[in-house]
């Protein structure tokens, strides 16, 4: 029931409130979706990324309603809290590198849409600390409930972020940012600090 109530806040901060700070403040969303002219890898990315979130909330209801057990080797108090503690910081972190890009947030990228290049706060570590903290809350959540459908999501969910940052976002900043960006991403991790640099 934790990791119910955990994921519930993960959503409504992450995305209910981040929203509406974004509306507040520039007097959009910020929900930008895909693209015109997505290509397959834009949707594939889109599809890995819900659908791993699917799972792992999926995971969570299935044990809760009994269809789906826990994996007993893992299914344990130290790593329950582990878990706890994993959800709570990668939720926190997700809400607060969001709140850094400040009226550049977007969920998707559009061509017509021009923001500012993002280098500081959180994105002074690495060039994606949202993904980066939504890895470590569903790593969390999977070890809160640890399944092997949520350990799968956990894996999912990190393939659709790459392939979105790869073949996404960073063509797009690329082509808003020239050379500014293509310098910061020389110097800064994709992911974790010192890999994944442009070279």
């Amino acid at each position: 029931m934790l990791a119910a109530w955990l994921l519930s806040g993960f959503v409504v901060l992450t995305l209910g409130v981040r929203v509406i700070i974004q509306l507040r403040t520039t007097g959009e969303t910020g929900l930008i979706g895909l693209r015109s002219g997505a290509g397959a890898l834009d949707w594939l990315s889109g599809i890995f990324f819900v659908g791993g979130m699917a799972m792992g909330a999926l995971s969570i209801a299935l044990v809760l309603e009994g269809s789906l057990d826990p994996i007993s080797a893992l299914d344990a108090t130290p790593v329950n809290v582990i878990g706890i503690v994993l959800a709570a910081i990668g939720g926190f972190a997700v809400f607060f590198a969001q709140l850094g890009m400040g009226a550049s947030w977007r969920i998707g990228v559009s061509d017509d849409q021009d923001t500012d290049l993002v280098t500081t706060g959180w994105f002074s570590l690495v060039r994606n600390p949202i993904y980066t903290a939504m890895i470590v809350g569903w790593a969390g959540f999977a070890l809160i409930v640890p399944t092997w459908l949520a350990i799968a999501a956990v894996f999912v969910i990190g393939a659709g972020l790459e392939l979105q940052v790869r073949f996404v976002e960073e063509p797009y900043l690329l082509r808003a940012h020239g050379d500014r960006y293509r310098a910061y991403a020389s110097r800064m991790g994709r992911f974790v600090p010192g890999v994944g640099r442009l070279t």
